[in-house]
């Protein structure tokens, strides 16, 4: 295959918002962080957020009957998925909101057994009705975002997937579904060891094998696909995204990129990425095809106004890298 890099159209265009914050550390922002941190994300170019997660465990973003009443979650003092649906109209951006994702109910074979995957959809099943019928009039509310994440076939992910994306689209009136899976590589380590690699990886062929196998299933369910870039070695990068662009293509789903602005290569769990690493990686993604990208997660790792300092200069740099892509695109 004759691979090219295509520059003009390696911009990221949108973020999750992590607002549970499980495995890294909450900033406790009010209105105003988040409105000038939407202000932050308007200016680098992105166009639409995804909340990635609107619940996990016991802690939730606004305050759903459902979730109190059936996994007896706590009540939080802001409703941020009101908040964020206000700012994206505010600022132009579309919205997507994230499901419920239990921790206990679907398999995720590295920490969970118990692969109650029925539970997981029956919970949010009613959830998507409650959102829908609260949130769905405001005009940012865009789409929907399938907070279970996964890499490989097994635990039945086909099925919730599927069930999960089918209900979204019925409920909806056809609104696209993303989903952002990962790669088995040598860098899917636990946040909770020092560990950066192991030994043990998926194979580019078992990976094409198993992804061409949820595509099948999950067609007509979900819409966008946006794997997670930081689990493979850089060497590897590029030929596991060409299989993800041809897969994507062959079962007419969106193929984005999601571009972690945090860095996997420490011990350190998590700080913002080297922008190096991140220009490399985007620019890996072009090479294999892939014109958009999402990023996990901006107001952390790229925000002026993020907890650690140097995602400030990462957001300076990428700035820089656009202006001067512009700039040679307009011939100065």
């Amino acid at each position: 295959m004759d691979l090219h890099y295509n520059y003009n159209h390696m911009k990221i265009k949108a973020t999750f918002l992590d607002e549970i914050s499980h495995d890294i550390p909450h900033q406790n922002w009010g209105e105003k962080e988040w409105d000038a941190d939407f202000d932050y994300m308007k200016k680098a170019g992105i166009e639409m957020v995804v909340l990635i997660r609107s619940g996990y465990k016991r802690w939730q973003t606004f305050p759903s009957e459902v979730l109190i009443r059936n996994e007896n979650c706590y009540e939080p003092p802001v409703n941020l998925v009101q908040l964020f649906l206000k700012l994206s109209e505010k600022y132009n951006m579309q919205f997507y909101f994230g499901l419920y994702d239990s921790g206990r109910y679907w398999v995720d074979p590295e920490f969970w057994v118990n692969g109650n995957y029925e539970r997981e959809v029956v919970v949010n099943k009613e959830l998507i009705n409650e959102v829908w019928e609260k949130y769905g009039h405001y005009k940012s509310f865009s789409g929907w975002y399938l907070s279970q994440e996964c890499s490989r076939n097994n635990g039945k992910i086909i099925e919730m997937f599927a069930q999960l994306g089918h209900h979204c689209k019925r409920v909806s009136n056809g609104l696209p579904v993303l989903i952002s899976p990962y790669i088995d590589g040598a860098k899917n380590i636990s946040q909770y060891t020092t560990e950066t690699v192991r030994t043990e990886a998926v194979t580019l062929e078992s990976h094409e094998t198993e992804w061409n196998e949820i595509f099948a299933g999950i067609q007509g369910a979900v819409d966008i696909v946006a794997f997670q870039d930081g689990h493979v070695e850089y060497d590897e990068l590029v030929d596991f995204l060409t299989i993800n662009k041809h897969l994507c293509d062959k079962y007419g789903l969106d193929c984005w990129t999601n571009s972690e602005t945090f860095d996997r290569d420490m011990p350190i769990k998590f700080l913002p990425i080297k922008w190096e690493k991140l220009r490399l990686k985007l620019e890996l993604a072009a090479k294999a095809g892939i014109e958009n990208a999402i990023t996990f997660e901006f107001s952390h790792f790229m925000s002026p106004q993020s907890a650690y300092l140097q995602a400030g200069h990462l957001y300076n740099r990428y700035q820089e890298y656009i202006d001067n892509k512009t700039r040679n695109e307009n011939g100065f």
